[in-house]
């Protein structure tokens, strides 16, 4: 198979093949539609091992925070998938004002917390994710916890392809309960669409943006819809030219570096470094990623 071009405005045409890899946010041991979570998590630990991948997972502590929830992730360590900090709360770091506000001190014990939890197992890694993608609506709060994850030897642990997985999981599980039986073809189908659609998106942003490929980290839940259709996902990547890396490797582009210097602060690395020099505001939306730009097209489709 031939490289694939991937045009950069005014350099010539790039023919790297895009790399990818795979991390996965807030694992947890709820039923998911109809699989109880154990099958989720061994569906994808399975199609991970099956493609001979090594993902991340980013751990939110009071989804797991459990018995159960430290049977999942020995499970995750065992198969040699490093285990980053998604904090304990799951809060967004975006709000400053109102019932759901959050100060950079509050937002540091709670990322310590997690780091309780987790520091323990032999594949945790010292990256970090910031809940929701949002990483700080003030000066004082984004370069604050710059500074402190710094201090803690963090490295940023953003993606560089966002992406609305949860919403179609949402809808699908949703369904799964009502029809057993029902036909989940559609979901599948809308689900490699979409992600595609986007890592296309972000591909040739990133390229416009810097001038050269990055590697690329997709961002993925740990839901029923990946525990179907990831072997899909991959399958679809790899037939259209991309090829798979593990996220360690990834992580080593010193893209991730960055700090883009934007206010609100966060959203995926290319959407932020994009939105940093000011050329694209035409292109990006805000929120980046939502569950608002897939619903009305699922609506469409009665998913």
């Amino acid at each position: 198979m031939t490289a694939m071009p991937v045009l950069a405005r005014g350099l010539s045409v790039i023919t790297q093949r895009p790399q990818i890899a795979f991390t996965f946010d807030d694992p947890k041991t709820d039923d998911a539609g109809t699989l109880a979570w154990p099958e989720v998590n061994n569906r994808l630990l399975h199609t991970l091992e099956r493609h001979k991948l090594k993902a991340a997972l980013f751990v939110c502590g009071h989804r797991v925070d459990s018995d159960q929830g430290r049977k999942l992730l020995a499970e995750w360590n065992a198969a040699g998938h490093g285990l980053g900090n998604h904090t304990y709360s799951h809060r967004s770091f975006n709000t400053s004002e109102g019932k759901n506000k959050i100060t950079l001190a509050e937002f540091e014990d709670d990322t310590l917390k997690n780091e309780r939890l987790i520091a323990s197992y032999s594949r945790f890694v010292r990256l970090f994710r910031f809940p929701f993608f949002k990483e700080g609506d003030t000066v004082e709060k984004r370069d604050g916890m710059r500074v402190f994850l710094k201090q803690h030897t963090y490295s940023s642990g953003r993606a560089t392809i966002d992406a609305s997985d949860w919403a179609i999981s949402a809808r699908m599980e949703a369904r799964m309960k009502v029809d057993a039986k029902a036909d989940l073809t559609p979901y599948r189908d809308f689900y490699l669409q979409h992600i595609w659609e986007r890592a296309k998106f972000y591909d040739l942003l990133a390229n416009r943006v810097l001038g050269h490929p990055v590697k690329h980290t997709v961002l993925l839940h740990h839901n029923a819809l990946n525990a179907m259709f990831l072997d899909d996902l991959i399958a679809m990547f790899k037939q259209r030219g991309w090829n798979l890396v593990d996220a360690e490797q990834a992580y080593a582009d010193p893209v991730y570096d960055r700090q883009p210097n934007i206010l609100p602060a966060g959203e995926g690395l290319i959407w932020a470094l994009a939105k940093e020099t000011g050329k694209f505001e035409k292109e990006l939306r805000y929120p980046g990623e939502d569950d608002t730009y897939e619903n009305p097209k699922m609506d469409a489709l009665k998913l």
